[in-house]
């Protein structure tokens, strides 16, 4: 029996036969599909444990909100304190934890002027679109093609019809779509100057981060001012240090109109996100500061925890140890692609996003249920399955990076005979 006090389990069979009947059959059959038996129990640091026991090192990190790794028990001790004096609050008035926040992170970015929150990335995303409407009249939006935004009304409508269609939200007549690293196609796109803003991600995470051309992002950013379109840089995945700066954008050279965070923004602990806006953009907080309500939104407890999480990334030594991470991995991935450049052909990285790309269709799904099998969680690219999404967190000491490697390198025979038994089932 699997007690947790509030409720309990016989067995992971039992959890399992739950979620599929009463939370997501879909979801739940896909990872029983493919030999991924994996129920979340204990966690700590980078270690998750499944309800067997059995101990895994995260390399998915849920797309970055595990940045710190799982219930770091600095965060941990903020809200616990944060509990005495604070709950949600109320989004109606002004507010001693979501005033020190906004900023605190909006100094992140001298350039801008406000933080809106919300309480996820996609809402972060209908802020920035909703503001972009706002601040230039019109109402065309532009994403690029395999692009990713978030599951709601208008940030599902920026990205792949994968997760548009199957709600009848694809391709409104406002929404248009250019492929990545293509200036001409955008230029086309933006030249009748009827477009309100071009969203992107910095680095494009659920497309398997594919590194834009040198000079693309700049090049991106001079054609939406040519043209009266405001640029949104998504950092949901790419912000919070995890390029080796506090935001991806500023590795490039960039100054967006706006940017979305959310994420690893709350820690893995309270869940909050934030759009940053210029003090053009945020001209609708003047006119009607209800414009946008959102109840959870900026949550007291959340900006206390967001907060912390800004101090720890500002740390001389919590920059330091990203850069380390990201210069081992590179080193010891070309290690292991040059022991393995049969199967293993490409590292895509800045930072540490990282992704490695397989010489086969879905050769990231192999590599996934192998590493799977060897005690490392890596998930694949939704949207190019060839790419794994390889995610260290910024934390993470020497001898972890080690482990990682060495079950890597220990998991590939087992990748190359899944790859040889797909190839002959096709």
């Amino acid at each position: 029996m699997f007690d947790y006090g509030y409720f309990r389990f016989a067995s992971k069979a039992d959890v399992l036969d739950t979620a599929v009947e009463y939370w997501n059959p879909g979801k739940t059959k896909f990872w029983s599909d493919a030999g991924i038996d994996l129920v979340i129990d204990r966690r700590d640091g980078y270690f998750i444990y499944d309800m067997s026991g059995r101990r895994l090192i995260d390399l998915h990190l849920n797309g970055g909100t595990f940045n710190f790794g799982h219930r770091n028990a600095e965060l941990v001790a903020t809200l616990k304190s944060a509990l005495d004096y604070f709950d949600m609050g109320n989004h109606w008035f002004p507010s001693l934890a979501r005033s020190a926040f906004a900023e605190k992170l909006v100094k992140t970015a001298p350039h801008m002027k406000y933080a809106i929150f919300g309480t996820s990335g996609a809402e972060a995303v209908e802020i920035a679109l909703k503001t972009a409407r706002y601040a230039t009249k019109r109402r065309k939006i532009v994403s690029i093609i395999k692009g990713y935004h978030g599951h709601s009304g208008l940030s599902v409508a920026t990205g792949d019809d994968r997760f548009s269609k199957i709600f009848l939200a694809d391709r409104p007549e406002e929404f248009h779509q250019v492929p990545f690293n293509d200036l001409d196609a955008l230029e086309r796109a933006l030249r009748q100057r009827d477009v309100a803003a071009f969203i992107i991600e910095t680095i494009p995470a659920t497309y398997g981060f594919p590194m834009p051309n040198e000079g693309y992002l700049q090049a991106c950013q001079d054609l939406c001012r040519r043209y009266g379109t405001l640029y949104i840089a998504d950092e949901v995945q790419t912000g919070l240090m995890r390029t080796g700066v506090m935001w991806g954008w500023q590795g490039y050279g960039l100054q967006p109109d706006m940017f979305v965070t959310g994420k690893g923004l709350g820690g893995g602990i309270y869940p909050i996100s934030a759009c940053v806006v210029t003090e053009r953009c945020g001209g609708w907080l003047h006119e009607d500061g209800a414009a946008h309500i959102s109840t959870a939104g900026g949550s007291e407890l959340g900006c206390v925890v967001a907060h912390q999480v800004i101090d720890i990334l500002q740390r001389p030594e919590v920059v330091s140890n990203v850069h380390y991470v990201s210069d081992y991995f590179q080193r010891a991935l070309a290690e292991v692609m040059a022991a393995n450049s049969d199967i293993f052909v490409g590292v895509r990285q800045r930072g540490v996003v990282i992704g490695l790309e397989f010489d086969h269709p879905e050769g990231a799904v192999a590599v996934s249920r192998a590493l799977y099998e060897h005690g490392v969680w890596a998930i694949f690219s939704s949207l190019d399955k060839r790419v794994l999404q390889f995610k260290p967190g910024v934390l993470l000491d020497p001898d972890t990076c080690q482990e990682i490697i060495d079950r890597l390198q220990a998991a590939m025979p087992r990748a190359r005979a899944l790859l040889r038994s797909s190839r002959r089932a096709v």
